[in-house]
């Protein structure tokens, strides 16, 4: 036999299977039934190995395989290459992949095998491709219908889901009740999917509760509370608690479901197989949540299922909420149909009401008679109350006699008058509150005694009484005889709502009769007091006249005063806003030495005085011209409708002319003068009192240039005046304010640096510029003579801040000359110093050696008598002064302070002189066992220079800057 026929006997049996294989790919009903048809005989067919076929729908999606169901990652790997291959071939080894199928849709399919040997390989084989081709065309025939049956199958499932979801949104609307309603979802659920087992629950996140709303279980029917809401705490770790907390969906059986959770797991009610639960959200806020269980079976559940019911939940919490809101809007529509059937039959209550107060005000204005009056009363209460038996009864004013204006009574006639007595009218006044009494309750009073039987018994009683405030003045009353006619709370609060219109129309009928009967008296009295008030009212006339001349007026001088100027001042600033410009100007004058004259010759004398002076400036101007006494010996002079400078210098001219003249007062020749001051109108002033201020400023600049001369305000120069006044107005805002303080220096030993005292300094604490050093305000201070207050102020403060140091410390304050001239200074030091609470010996003071040598008989008497009291003195600023080292030794005192000109020189070239002043004020100091205190000093090198000439003591910027006392 050949080699060819050998091969061809060889290949027969390869055909025949070729043939069997595709039979079987033309019979094969879906790609399973294919896959296992085509692995079963292609190895026969090809002569391979190891065949499996792969494939998906949705590729690497979901992929399949038979009869492996596993792929190794080289495979995979291999899948992967062919799925993109052009050639649809892709060959690793002994393993070839075919694409068999491919799809831009997703499907396709490969054909994996192993030849021996390239040369065996499929696609060497002569029918191959057709093969190939033919597998392609069923494979894609197959996948075709799967396509259409899973198309088919999602429409059906869709079409469902519509379905399902309508009838939940449809019954949202519905008129179901909520129960019947959640019976329908159930039914809708189980449509979907196994739901035998099902319950929702709604969470409240502000109670932090849940409420199963729907509860069906075959196993464990009651395991929850329906009707009322659990706390969620009473569920932790259960599934529930889970779903709500954790807001995912669970899905599996016990042990699954233990995986799933973030904590242990507590089982409630019966265990079950399988178990599914979602919550319902309302965007990311938990609202419930749906379960289903299966008890009969596990892996019920799909996750296709979980992924529904996950979807159908949320169209269920709408249809809740809605079914809710709607139930809700029902009950609140019933509620208020209520409300407003309520209001509409108050309405027409109060309406009818309304008509009948409004009748009965109408009766207050009418012109009828009394009986008429009452008659129309009782018929508007008869349509309120049904009220044939009424009757009025008025108390009098002494409250003795019961009058019955009115009374209707089917069982017997009206009392009239009658004194106060114990009926139930009686009773009902004094009690001062509406009663309602039925037969028992009267009889009950009777047996009581607070009542006494009187007429026909009724059946019905009530009454309310008339009052104004807390005085009971009357009563209304109505009664009924008749059992069918009984009166209750209602008519009560009718008849007491009534009440107070009747009692307010009587008391109005009433009070027109009386006012009727005072009318006369009172026109009467009305025409004798309008004579009496015209008479009062011309007498008022001359009064207010004469008291307006004085008020504007100066009752010493007769001239206009301060307030009769500044209107008439303000009145000429005010026709110059207008535009009309009348020049003007303000002469401030006051008489020269008028205090001397007032203390020498006494107060009638300087009054003499200021009336002579009143008709000597008068004397000096025009008729419409104003002279005014300002107060005190100051004068201000108004000149209306001057054409320049000129007639106000005359003028001034002319007062200094007539006040050089002397006076003859009280029998004595007087000489005075006076000092003028000028301000000419000009368009900056805007009030009357810029003027005069300007004018003053002028009249003591003349005073301080000589006195008997007069100065015309100069705004350029006067800028410096001004400012002096402001600082003056500051310094007693400032002593009033008690701004004044001291500041403490330290005063120590310059060899250890220890604290033997301080030296208080004067500063002020200005309510805009804040610490001013005494530089800033003393001159101004010492010339308007607050000095000695700011002084006295600091004092008392030191004194009372060296409470707060310790006891061995002293404290130096600085006295001026001034002081030593007054004989009860030392007293009046002390009694401030004691007046404190502190030791005299704490304080010393400081004085300076002018001070010493100003009379110093009466100053060392002064010193002497401190230092009896332990108060000890200082000479400040020592060396610089004439009274030198000659005269010390005679006053009585403690240390020696070292001008700082001294101790500044101290380490620089050409200091012996300095040195040599020291060493002479340390000689003195020691020999006269005085202490030496170097004042300013601020280096170390002044310092040593100091110790080593013996001065044990210093005080400068070296040691520390003053500063108040720390707290």
């Amino acid at each position: 036999m050949t080699a060819r026929s050998v091969k061809s006997a060889a290949s027969a049996p390869v055909e025949r299977s070729a043939l069997a294989l595709f039979s079987s790919i033309a019979e094969a009903e879906g790609p399973l039934e294919l896959a296992q048809q085509v692995t079963r005989a292609l190895p026969a067919a090809c002569a391979v190995s190891d065949v499996s076929l792969w494939w998906s729908l949705n590729w690497p999606g979901d992929r399949q395989g038979a009869p492996q169901r596993t792929l190794s990652a080289a495979r995979l790997a291999l899948l992967e290459r062919c799925h993109g291959s052009p050639s649809g071939l892709e060959i690793a080894g002994e393993v070839y992949c075919y694409r068999l199928y491919v799809s831009s849709d997703g499907p396709a399919a490969f054909l994996l095998c192993r030849a021996q040997s390239p040369e065996s390989a499929p696609h060497q084989l002569p029918y191959w491709q057709v093969l190939l081709a033919a597998l392609a065309r069923r494979w894609n025939d197959l996948l075709e219908l799967r396509r259409q049956d899973e198309t088919v199958a999602r429409m059906e499932h869709s079409e469902r889901l519509q379905r399902a979801l309508f009838d939940i949104a449809d019954m949202a609307g519905s008129d179901l009740d909520m129960g019947d309603m959640l019976r329908q979802v159930h039914r809708i659920v189980g449509g979907l999917m196994y739901a035998e087992n099902f319950f929702i629950a709604l969470y409240d996140k502000s109670r932090d509760a849940i409420r199963f709303v729907y509860y069906v279980d075959a196993e464990d029917p009651e395991a929850v509370d329906s009707q009322h809401w659990t706390p969620l705490a009473d569920f932790e770790r259960a599934l529930t608690w889970y779903l709500i907390r954790d807001g995912r969906p669970l899905r599996g059986a016990t042990h699954e479901l233990r995986r799933q959770i973030s904590g242990p797991l507590r089982l409630v009610g019966v265990d079950s197989p399988d178990w599914m639960g979602v919550p319902m959200l309302s965007g990311s806020e938990i609202r419930g949540v749906i379960v289903v269980q299966n008890y009969h079976q596990a892996n019920c559940f799909s996750e296709a299922d979980q992924n529904l019911l996950s979807f159908v939940a949320s169209h269920i919490l709408t249809a809740l909420e809605r079914k809710k809101g709607q139930e809700e809007l029902e009950q609140r529509v019933q509620e208020r149909t209520r409300e407003l059937a309520v209001e509409v039959e108050e309405r027409q209550r109060g309406e009818k009401l309304q008509r009948s107060l409004f009748h009965i005000a109408e009766l207050a204005s009418g012109e009828g008679s009394v009986e008429s009056f009452y008659q129309q009363l009782h018929r508007v209460i008869d349509r309120l109350i049904t009220a044939p038996n009424f009757y009025v009864a008025l108390l009098s004013d002494d409250s003795e006699q019961i009058e019955f204006p009115y009374y209707a009574d089917e069982s017997g006639r009206s009392p009239g008058v009658r004194a106060k007595g114990c009926g139930l009218t009686e009773y009902l006044m004094d009690q001062a509150r509406p009663l309602l009494l039925s037969a028992r309750d009267v009889s009950g009073l009777q047996e009581r005694g607070d009542i006494k039987r009187s007429g026909t018994p009724s059946e019905s009683w009530m009454g309310v009484p008339l009052k104004t405030g807390t005085r009971v003045w009357g009563a209304i009353v109505a009664q009924s005889y008749n059992e069918q006619v009984r009166y209750g709370a209602r008519e009560l609060e009718l008849l007491t709502f009534v009440s107070r219109q009747v009692g307010y129309t009587v008391e109005r009928r009433r009070a027109a009769e009386e006012l009727r009967v005072a009318h006369a008296e009172l026109e009467r009295r009305v025409e004798e007091r309008t004579r009496e008030l015209r008479e009062q009212i011309a007498v008022r006339e001359k009064i207010e006249e004469r008291l307006k001349h004085e008020v504007m007026h100066d009752s010493l001088t007769g001239l206009p005063n301060r307030a009769y100027l500044r209107d008439r001042l303000e009145r000429v600033l005010a026709l110059r806003r207008r535009g009309h410009r009348p020049d003007f100007a303000v002469l401030y004058a006051d008489v020269d030495r008028f205090k001397v004259i007032n203390d020498s010759l006494g107060h009638l004398a300087g009054d003499e005085v200021l009336k002579e002076v009143a008709r000597r400036f008068a004397s000096c101007v025009r008729e419409p011209d104003v002279v005014a006494r300002l107060g005190g010996d100051e004068f201000a002079i108004l000149l209306e409708d001057i054409p320049g400078m000129e007639i106000p210098v005359r003028v001034a001219q002319r007062i200094l002319n007539v006040m050089s003249e002397p006076m003859f007062v009280l029998g004595k020749e007087i000489s005075t003068s006076s000092s003028v001051g000028v301000a000419m109108g000009d368009r900056r002033y805007r009030h009357a009192d810029d003027v005069l201020r300007d004018a003053d400023i002028a009249m003591y600049r003349a005073k301080r240039a000589g006195r008997q001369r007069f100065e015309i305000f100069d705004a350029a120069t006067n800028q410096h005046a001004i400012q002096v006044l402001d600082m003056e107005a500051d310094i007693r805002h400032g002593i009033a304010d008690r701004r004044f303080h001291p500041w403490f220096q330290p005063i120590v030993r310059m060899v250890d640096r220890g604290l033997v005292g301080y030296e208080a300094l004067m500063r002020w604490n200005h309510e805009t510029r804040g610490w001013l050093a005494p530089a800033a305000f003393l001159d101004v201070a010492e010339e308007n003579g607050s000095i000695e207050a700011i002084d006295w102020q600091v004092w008392e403060s030191a004194c009372r801040q060296v409470q707060r140091l310790p006891d061995a410390l002293y404290v130096t304050i600085n006295v001026s000359a001034r002081y030593f001239r007054k004989d009860d200074f030392d007293q009046r030091l002390l009694s401030m110093i004691r007046g404190t609470g502190i030791a005299p010996s704490r304080i010393r003071i400081e004085i300076t050696e002018g001070a010493l040598m100003h009379n110093p008989e009466s100053v060392i008497t002064m010193l002497a008598r401190l230092r009896a009291e332990s108060v000890q003195a200082a000479v400040d600023d020592f060396g610089t002064g004439y009274s030198s080292l000659s005269y010390v030794h005679r006053f009585p005192l403690r240390s020696l302070k070292i001008d700082r000109s001294f101790v500044s020189e101290l380490g620089q070239q050409g200091d012996a002189g300095s040195r040599a002043v020291i060493r002479s004020i340390l000689t003195l100091a020691h020999s006269l066992g005085l202490e030496a205190v170097a004042e300013g000093v601020e280096t170390e090198l002044q310092a040593e220079a100091l110790i080593a000439m013996g001065c044990g003591l210093g005080q400068g910027y070296l040691f520390a800057k003053p500063a108040p006392l720390a707290e």
